[in-house]
């Protein structure tokens, strides 16, 4: 039986390592700063693209039925719109709303104070509203075309996508 010799045994395992490493930062995400330190990297593999919102209810909700929906977001412009969230089954708290766009994988803020104010990551909610136990409006701007998929957070904890 032939020995290696262990300069190639070195080699051969630090090529391996730094494949390893490589693969690793180009499949890890970048946060933005500001995210809030409950959001984790891990949150986002957890979005199943191949679940798309539906449209439910008499005022035409986009989301997960009996869950969470949002009136406005059936709109095709990467413009600033009123959007209205709508979560269920939860009482009265702040709502986070995290952005992430598919092509890029890419972390956004889009909610805006109004029309032509700063962009944020949390608001307060209201009470019940269009049948659902809380609600928020804001206003969402898209920064480019695509999928997306948005990560809705309550106590700090994901709760729905």
């Amino acid at each position: 039986m032939k020995k290696i010799p262990l300069f190639f045994m070195f080699v051969t395992m630090l090529f391996i390592v730094a494949c390893s490493s490589e693969e690793t930062l180009e499949t890890s995400l970048h946060l933005p700063e500001g995210l809030p330190s409950f959001v984790k990297e891990s949150d986002f593999t957890k979005i199943d693209w191949e679940r798309k919102a539906v449209e439910f209810g008499e005022w035409e909700m986009l989301g997960n039925e009996n869950k969470s929906g949002v009136i406005g977001a059936n709109t095709t412009t990467v413009n600033r719109e009123k959007w209205m969230w709508h979560l269920l089954g939860i009482e009265h708290r702040e709502l986070t709303v995290v952005g992430f766009h598919k092509e890029t994988q890419t972390i956004h803020q889009v909610l805006y104070k109004g029309p032509s104010g700063d962009p944020y990551w949390s608001g307060v909610t209201g009470g019940e509203n269009n049948g659902a136990d809380i609600h928020m409006p804001s206003n969402v701007a898209l920064p480019e075309k695509g999928e997306w998929a948005f990560s809705l957070y309550t106590n700090d904890e994901l709760f729905d996508i």
